[in-house]
């Protein structure tokens, strides 16, 4: 059954700390009164251990101060700012990229290699032709297929099916 009492007093006595340090705690909402308005001494105390800060309270300091949840936080703040601190560098030196960013820049350069290549057959086929002696018409023809199987076989390889990208279905609506 648990320890109650209605006192401030009492239950700081119990508790071992004193009444102010009861009402401070009760104050900044660390420690509440149980609905019919006592103090549940074990669970206040263990409230208290919980929440103290290890360097200023005797409760915690002597209850392992290390494996409070207050003591924890004290030892990642620190981590936590040193981390924070290395991000801002790293973006100051432009080391990090913004991921929206740098998918544009990529869909830019394939874009323009792509449109290289769709249009290298159309450049070069009268010239090829003319070594080879053969119909220009048939060559282009030829070199675009070729070049458009290439880019259909790279955007495969590219945007394999399952990775959000198309299904596998070339006609998905049909």
């Amino acid at each position: 059954m648990p320890e109650l009492t209605p006192s401030n007093r009492e239950a700081a006595r119990r508790i071992g700390i004193s009444e102010t340090a009861l009402r401070k705690a009760e104050g900044s909402g660390r420690i509440a009164r149980e609905p019919d308005g006592q103090w549940d001494i074990d669970k206040t105390r263990r409230r208290l251990v919980e929440t103290a800060d290890p360097h200023r309270s005797p409760l915690a300091a002597g209850a392992g101060a290390e494996g409070t949840p207050y003591a924890r936080l004290k030892v990642a703040q620190p981590a936590l700012k040193v981390e924070a601190q290395r991000l801002a560098l790293d973006e100051n030196k432009r080391r990090l990229l913004d991921v929206a960013e740098a998918n544009a820049t990529i869909d830019e350069i394939a874009g323009a290699m792509r449109d290289a290549l769709l249009n290298w057959p159309a450049r070069v086929s009268g010239l090829i032709a003319a070594e080879l002696g053969v119909d220009p018409h048939l060559l282009q023809t030829i070199l675009q297929q070729h070049v458009t199987d290439l880019l259909s076989e790279a955007a495969d390889r590219f945007d394999p099916p399952g990775l959000g990208g198309t299904s596998g279905d070339p006609n998905p609506h049909a």
